[in-house]
């Protein structure tokens, strides 16, 4: 059975982008170019992930104009993104645009993934909407050593500590790695 995670890099003071949906600031960090393999989810069928980070990739990158890219880094994965707007796509890429709630979509996105896991990008509004129908299994944060004035917060939600239980904590490279599973409602 899938099992669906949110993993994300965040800095210091519990934010995935800054104020401008950049990620720069977390490439800025000395070893963050090469991460640690071990550190990224496996068995990847799905990504979820909102506008703003999608958007953030296709410029850095610049996977409209090298959609070859797309395929090298994501080869057989769909990609959902949660958004408003009418966004660019990559020639051949699997991104399906989806404007509902997390909940209308949960269905097809658990049907696209079959047994492989999901991973949820970003950002911390759709981990709340994940949160909030009980559809999260692991939480991952990669703790970075830097500190954004503002930006795109990790959880704009509350979330009790009876929910979670810590299962890793441990150095890599310059970051802190923190893993929670999340405890469903029974």
């Amino acid at each position: 059975m899938s099992e669906i995670i949110f993993d994300a890099a965040v800095s210091l003071n519990g934010f995935l982008a800054d104020e401008d949906h950049s990620l720069q600031w977390l490439f800025d960090v000395p070893g963050a170019q090469e991460p640690d393999p071990a550190l990224l989810p496996h068995n990847v069928g799905v990504h979820v992930e909102g506008a703003n980070t999608y958007l953030w990739l296709l410029e850095h990158e610049e996977l409209i104009a090298n959609p070859e890219k797309w395929q090298e880094y994501y080869p057989g994965v769909i990609t959902y993104v949660f958004t408003s707007r009418d966004l660019p796509i990559p020639d051949g890429a699997r991104v399906r645009l989806v404007n509902q709630p997390v909940q209308e979509v949960l269905p097809e996105i658990l049907e696209a993934a079959g047994d492989k896991n999901i991973w949820v990008l970003g950002g911390g509004e759709l981990l709340g909407q994940f949160l909030d129908v009980d559809a999260i299994d692991t939480l991952a944060l990669t703790v970075a050593p830097a500190a954004l004035s503002g930006g795109a917060e990790l959880l704009p939600r509350t979330i009790g500590a009876e929910r979670l239980e810590l299962t890793e904590a441990r150095q890599a490279g310059p970051f802190a790695r923190l893993v929670y599973r999340v405890k469903h409602d029974e």
